[in-house]
This record gives structure tokens, C-alpha cells and sequence, in this order.
């Protein structure tokens, strides 16, 4: 019978061994964790890390180059200019003195409301005191900028060329050869004596690509 008395003994030592612990603390004092927690352990491992004043550069990869070799316009008006010509073959299209072109086709009616002012001009560029490269590059971006704007009937001014060194208008056959070399202009004549008359140009312009 002495047997079961040791077993309950031994038992019961470490529940008095906790009891003991217990009464030399404050009371709502928790029991301190007999090992510490993860955090407490990254916390004391890293106590004497100083932190970096300045992070340290990372080399980032440079982009993969591509094998097809892509063209980065700026600005299609301005780098298209460089493709007109000041000199173009019209041996084959009857031009005479005044401006008037209609492109493969379009409706033979167009050039008559052309003509007679059926659209509205929404656009309007003079070329008075450019010289060649500059009017050049005025008309290749004035072209491309109304195309993007959708405005689809226009007006340049090139002159008469009575200011020109030989009262020529220069301006007004170089105006005409760049203009049919646009695949956005779809035709072209001379302006009414209320737009202009001999002096300007009207110009009819494709509509925007949606």
C-alpha cells in the first residue's frame, strides 16, 4: 500500500515546486516563458547591426536588345518633311498655273466642292517669310498635326512671290509638288479671292485612322 502513497508523491512535486514560484511574485504579474520567442531571438541576434548610412547601388540588368530594329519618331510631321521633294514628275497630269490636284480615287465631285467652298476651312498656315526648308518643314507638320485633329479641310498661304527676287512665286510650285507626295492629302486647288485667291491653297485632308 506504500507503493500508490510515493507514486502520488512524486506527482505532486512539481505542482508545489510552480505553487512556490508563484508566491514570490506581484500578483498579475505573468509567468516569464521559459524560452524566448522568435522575435526575441532575431532581436538579440541582430543588436549589434549597425544600420547602412547610404544603401548600396544594386546593378539592375540592362533590357534585352531587341533583333528587329524599331524607329522612334519624335514627331512624324517634322522627320516626314525630309521625304518631300522639292521636284516632282507631272509630265503625266496637266497642272497649268493654278493649284489643282485630286488623288486616284476619290470622287470626281470632290475637286468641285473643293472648289466652290463646300467645307468648311478648320486649319490655317501661312508661309510668308519662310524660306524653302523652313516652309518644308512647316507644311510636313502642319499636315500631320490636322490629320490628328481630324480637321479635314485647310488653307495655306504660300504668296504670290512678289516680294521674290524675281517676282516668281517660288514657294507656291514647291508647295505643290510636297502636298501630293502626303498620302493624307486627298486633293488640293486654289483658293477663292475671299480665302486668297492666286495666293493660298485650299486642302482637302483624309480623316483620322481610328
Amino acid at each position: 500500500m506504500a507503493r500508490p502513497k510515493t507514486l502520488l508523491a512524486d506527482q505532486l512535486k512539481p505542482l508545489a515546486r510552480t505553487l512556490k514560484a508563484a508566491k514570490g511574485r506581484p500578483a498579475g504579474q505573468p509567468a516569464k516563458p521559459v524560452a524566448d520567442d522568435e522575435a526575441a531571438l532575431f532581436r538579440k541576434a541582430v543588436a549589434d547591426v549597425q544600420p547602412l548610412k547610404h544603401p548600396l547601388p544594386f546593378p539592375h540588368p540592362s533590357p534585352a536588345i531587341s533583333p528587329w530594329p524599331q524607329q522612334h519618331l519624335h514627331d512624324e510631321g517634322l522627320v516626314m518633311h525630309d521625304a518631300m521633294t522639292d521636284f516632282w514628275p507631272w509630265d503625266e497630269i496637266e497642272s497649268g498655273e493654278e493649284l489643282l490636284y485630286l488623288r486616284a480615287g476619290q470622287k470626281l465631285d470632290t475637286m468641285k466642292k473643293l472648289r466652290r467652298g463646300h467645307w468648311v476651312v478648320q486649319a490655317h498656315l501661312d508661309l510668308h517669310g519662310l524660306n524653302t526648308d523652313e516652309a518644308r518643314a512647316a507644311v510636313g507638320a502642319f499636315v500631320h498635326d490636322c490629320v490628328q485633329q481630324d480637321r479635314r479641310c485647310v488653307r495655306i498661304v504660300h504668296g504670290k512671290g512678289l516680294g521674290s527676287k524675281n517676282k516668281e512665286p517660288v514657294l507656291k510650285n514647291k508647295l505643290r509638288n510636297w502636298l501630293v507626295q502626303r498620302d493624307e492629302v486627298q486633293a488640293f486647288c486654289q483658293a477663292r479671292q475671299v480665302d486668297g485667291g492666286a495666293g493660298a491653297v485650299i486642302v482637302l485632308l483624309r480623316g483620322r485612322r481610328r
